[in-house]
């Protein structure tokens, strides 16, 4: 059966609304899926009743920004309340701490001469601020977009390009994620319920045994092993440490859009399909 249990909307930083995105996995042949928008939970709704609509099992998702001990990685969390106070309060500390540090590195922008109304862009948003989303702002005033192309030397920057120089850069400004402490997470979740995923573990490299003994034993409950952002190797290694630490192996297209520019493969969709009968318990969240 195919499966997609990391899909992104216009909610975070996605660019289809939770309707299209279920009527353009369901034209996949995709029956059961999980929306997971980065640090909002204000989608699902929509996704599930879309997704039911086109006869797709849905899957209540979420993917976080956290944090451990100093370190920095994405968790998803499936199969959760939704509804939980508790959450919501959570989720809204880490938008609002999001929408500040926008709003800074937008004015920092402006001070070095772009033009942008910095609380109408950020009006456009009422959860998640994404990074792509605003640079789309950006670039939307032709006098942006030849300062970009002239500052990168590029006839064409890419948004990778543009995100690492304006967005990542210490000289300009450095637009950190609002990570929430794990160990949050996982007291709420033994309050309103889940599994606990790591994201993409091996998208920067591949994360230690060390690391998921430590994850596993604090009640991490599984990897996204099958993602675009692995390689061959690392889809080896994660199913290895899955089975030694008895963990549950999920799939994900991490689908955000359609690239555009005339290329033959426009995302993920192009090349990439997850069955889950490849992923090691995967029932326990999909059923």
């Amino acid at each position: 059966m195919l499966i997609d249990l990391q899909l992104h909307s216009t909610y975070s930083d996605g660019y289809l609304t939770p309707t299209e995105l279920a009527r353009f996995i369901a034209k996949n042949g995709v029956k059961a899926a999980a929306l997971t928008d980065h640090n909002t939970v204000g989608g699902l709704h929509e996704f599930r009743k879309a997704c039911r609509e086109k006869n797709i099992k849905p899957v209540t998702g979420l993917e976080l920004y956290v944090r451990i001990n100093g370190r920095r990685f994405n968790l998803l969390w499936f199969d959760f309340d939704d509804t939980s106070a508790a959450l919501h309060d959570i989720l809204r500390d880490s938008q609002k701490r999001r929408r500040g540090r926008a709003r800074e590195a937008l004015l920092q922008l402006v001070r070095r001469g772009f033009k942008l109304d910095v609380e109408k862009t950020l009006d456009e948003y009422t959860h998640y601020i994404p990074i792509n989303r605003m640079i789309d702002d950006i670039l939307a005033l032709p006098v942006n977009k030849k300062k970009i192309k002239r500052e990168l030397g590029a006839s064409n920057p890419r948004e990778e390009e543009v995100i690492s120089h304006y967005f990542k850069n210490n000289k300009i400004v450095r637009l950190k994620e609002s990570y929430i402490d794990i160990d949050r997470i996982f007291r709420l979740r033994k309050k309103i319920g889940g599994r606990l995923i790591l994201c993409h573990p091996a998208k920067f490299g591949f994360v230690s045994r060390d690391f998921l003994a430590k994850m596993k034993k604090a009640g991490m409950d599984g990897l996204e092993v099958l993602s675009p952002h692995h390689s061959v190797g690392a889809v080896m290694y994660l199913q290895q440490q899955a089975r030694e630490f008895d963990l549950i192996e999920t799939g994900g297209s991490d689908f955000h859009r359609f690239e555009g520019g005339g290329y033959p493969i426009q995302s993920s969709y192009d090349y990439f399909r997850i069955d889950s009968k490849l992923l090691r318990r995967v029932d326990r969240i999909i059923g």
